[in-house]
């Protein structure tokens, strides 16, 4: 638990750092604990902190948790690859899907949300730098997604989600982000309401920030290294 404190107090003094560069108010970014792999009891350890919002990237393990979690009022966000057999479950167990990267997938969730709850929030994930190996919509196709996803009942566009190259000595992620924003900007220009902007991990929120982002997906400097396959840490 002191771990987990100290953990959220660093990250929440980086997104303030941050945000006073950027001279925006900290209160504009949203923080999500990506919790994938990491056991039950630390998401509880962390909710009693003070954390609400939580991101999972596998539907099974998300249930498992949310069974165990039912009693505390988490924001469940759902930020990986999401196949068509799965949407089901994600249209019923999750407040967000930030994920979506196909007209089918989108129709998929709308259809099968249930009615009695709120609408479902829906990311476009955007592949910004046109990395094969990664899921996402090409960018001059998101406005196409993001049109037909307003039409749909049952759930509510929020925005935009990426998962830029990783930096290292040769590339500087910032372009990325601010690729990311200006096309953030430009469909908000064209009268597509959107209001968020997920893109940032622990290595790098402070350019993220600087870029525009409104949600950021923290995990290692959050809850820690991942535990591996076998549960050591």
């Amino acid at each position: 638990m002191n771990n987990l404190k100290a953990n959220l107090h660093n990250i929440r003094a980086r997104v303030e750092q941050a945000c006073k560069k950027a001279g925006r108010a900290p209160s504009e970014i949203t923080i999500l604990a990506v919790s994938k792999k990491h056991p039950a009891t630390k998401i509880r350890d962390l909710y009693a902190l003070g954390q609400r919002a939580f991101g999972e990237n596998y539907v099974q393990e998300a249930l498992a948790k949310q069974t165990q979690l039912d009693t505390l009022e988490i924001e469940w966000h759902f930020i990986g690859p999401l196949q068509s057999n799965k949407t089901r479950e994600a249209a019923m167990h999750f407040a967000w899907v930030q994920s979506v990267d196909r007209a089918k997938i989108a129709r998929r969730l709308a259809e099968q949300r249930p009615e009695r709850l709120a609408a479902l929030n829906l990311c476009i994930q955007v592949n910004i730098d046109r990395e094969p190996q990664k899921a996402g919509v090409l960018p001059e196709d998101a406005g196409d997604l993001a049109r037909l996803v307003q039409t749909l009942p049952n759930v509510r566009l929020r925005g935009l989600m990426a998962i830029p190259r990783m930096g290292s000595e040769t590339y500087d992620p910032s372009d990325s982000y601010r690729r990311m924003h200006e096309l953030f900007r430009q469909l908000r220009a064209s009268g597509i309401d959107l209001d968020t902007l997920s893109m940032g991990m622990s290595a790098d929120l402070e350019q993220a920030v600087l870029q525009g982002s409104t949600m950021l997906r923290i995990g290692t400097d959050l809850l820690g290294p991942r535990p591996d396959s076998d549960g050591s840490a």
